[in-house]
C-alpha cells in the first residue's frame, strides 16, 4: 500500500479558483485511466495563455524524500510547489500535484508510479534517481502515462518508450564540456578516476568520463569504484594519491562526495576534484567546508545565470522557503513550466494531448533557458561548468 506524503492543490484567490474550477472538477473514471472529455473538465477551450480547463489538471511526482537522494528529493519538491502556486495563480488552468516517496528505492518507485497510473494522473514527475527510472518508468510506458524526469542523466532513460521526456541535460551533454573546460584551465595530463559501480546514475557518469577524458588525451593512471554505500574513502584516496594525478575525476552521489572530498584534503590532496552531476548540490559546500574549495562540476543550470526568469525564481524561492535553490529545484520548477507549456498547446490535460505538447516543446523560456525536446524526447540547452569558490558555485572562466 502507497503512503500518501504531500498533497497540493493551490489557487491563489478564491475569486480564481472559483473561475478555474467551473466545470464539475470531477476528473471521471474513464477506461483511459480516469482521462475525461470536455463535459469531464480535463479538456478545455482557447488556446496558450488563453487556455481555460475547468478542472486541474492531476499530477504526480515520484521523489526520493528520504534515503540516499533524499537531499536531492527534497530541493525538487520544493521547485515543485512554487511552480505550482505560480501556475496556478495564473489563472485558465491549475494543477493539482501529489508527491510520494520513492524511498531511493526502485522497488517503492514500481509501486509509486502504479499508484499513479491508476489514479489517472495526467503525467508523472521523476523519480529522483536514473536507478529507479529504469525499473519504473516501463510501467508508465505501459498504462500510457507521460512521465517527466526532471534529474534523470543516465543513458538510455527515454528510450524506455515514447511516453518518456526529461528536461535534465544528460551526462553525454554534460561531462564532455566539463572534461575540456578543466582540461584547459589546469593543463590536465593524468588523472585517477573513482566511481561508484552500484548504481545506474553514477555508472553512466563514470563511462561518459571515461570516453571524455579519452576523447581530450588525458591519460587515466587508475580507475578504483566503491560502493554509494560507502563512507570511508580513506585507504582508497592513499592509493589515487600515490598515482600522482593532476586531478581525481569522481562519479558518485552527495552522501559519498562529502565525506570524499573532506577526506581527500585531509590527507594532504590538494589536486583539483572534478565531480559529475551528483555533486551539483548545495550540501557539498554545507558539510564539506574548505575542502569543497576548487571542486569542479558540470551543471544544467547556475544561479548567476543573467536570465530574467531565474533571477525572479532566485528572489521567490527564497521568500518562500528561507533559503537558496540548487540545480535539482531548478529543473523541477522547469519541468512544471515545459508541462504547463504542452497542456496549454492544446488546452488538455489528457495524457495524449500532454504527450503531444512535450514531442513539440521548442525554444520555451524557463529557468534553465530557453528549452527545446528533441527527437530522443531528451532536453536541449547550454550547459555550465562550475569551481566552487568563497563557498558557492561560481561558473569556471
Amino acid at each position: 500500500m502507497r503512503t500518501k506524503l504531500f498533497r497540493l492543490a493551490v489557487a491563489a484567490t478564491a475569486t480564481l479558483a472559483l473561475a478555474a474550477c467551473g466545470g464539475n472538477g470531477d476528473g471521471g473514471d474513464g477506461g483511459d485511466g480516469g482521462q475525461t472529455g470536455a463535459a469531464g473538465g480535463l479538456t478545455g477551450e482557447g488556446s496558450g495563455d488563453s487556455c481555460t480547463i475547468s478542472s486541474p489538471i492531476p499530477v504526480g511526482a515520484a521523489l526520493s524524500l528520504t534515503g540516499a537522494a533524499g537531499s536531492y528529493g527534497t530541493s525538487q519538491q520544493k521547485g515543485l510547489e512554487l511552480a505550482v502556486e505560480q501556475l496556478n495563480a495564473k489563472g485558465g488552468v491549475t494543477y493539482e500535484l501529489e508527491v510520494e516517496d520513492d524511498q531511493t528505492d526502485p522497488r517503492q518507485g514500481i509501486t509509486v508510479f502504479e499508484g499513479f497510473v491508476g489514479d489517472g494522473k495526467s503525467i508523472i514527475i521523476g523519480p529522483t534517481l536514473s536507478n529507479t527510472a529504469f525499473q519504473a518508468q516501463p510501467v508508465a510506458q505501459e498504462g500510457k502515462t507521460p512521465v517527466l524526469a526532471i534529474s534523470n542523466t543516465a543513458t538510455g532513460i527515454t528510450d524506455q518508450g515514447d511516453y518518456i521526456f526529461r528536461d535534465s541535460l544528460t551526462e553525454a551533454q554534460v561531462i564532455p564540456q566539463t572534461v575540456q573546460k578543466a582540461k584547459e584551465k589546469f593543463s590536465l595530463t593524468k588523472v585517477v578516476v573513482m566511481y561508484s559501480n552500484d548504481d545506474a546514475f553514477t555508472e553512466s557518469g563514470f563511462k561518459v568520463f571515461d570516453e571524455a577524458l579519452k576523447a581530450e588525451g588525458v591519460e587515466i593512471l587508475e580507475t578504483i569504484t566503491f560502493s554509494k554505500a560507502d563512507t570511508d574513502f580513506r585507504a582508497l584516496l592513499t592509493q589515487a594519491k600515490s598515482q600522482n594525478p593532476e586531478a581525481l575525476v569522481v562519479s558518485g552521489l552527495i552522501e559519498a562526495a562529502i565525506p570524499l572530498v573532506t577526506q581527500a584534503r585531509e590527507l594532504g590532496i590538494t589536486v583539483p576534484i572534478i565531480g559529475g552531476n551528483g555533486f551539483n548540490n548545495p550540501k557539498l559546500m554545507a558539510d564539506a567546508g574548505a575542502a569543497a574549495e576548487g571542486v569542479v562540476v558540470g551543471a544544467a543550470w547556475n544561479s548567476a545565470s543573467e536570465n530574467e526568469l531565474n533571477a525572479a525564481f532566485l528572489k521567490d524561492f527564497q521568500t518562500k522557503f528561507n533559503a537558496a535553490p540548487d540545480q535539482f529545484a531548478a529543473q523541477a520548477h522547469a519541468g512544471l513550466t515545459l508541462i504547463d507549456h504542452a497542456v496549454r498547446s492544446g488546452c488538455s490535460g489528457e495524457r495524449d494531448a500532454i504527450k503531444d505538447g512535450l514531442s513539440k516543446i521548442s525554444n520555451v523560456p524557463t529557468v534553465l533557458g530557453d528549452v527545446s525536446i528533441n527527437d530522443k524526447r531528451d532536453a536541449e540547452h547550454p550547459a555550465v561548468v562550475q569551481v566552487v569558490e568563497g563557498g558557492k558555485f561560481t561558473v569556471l572562466e
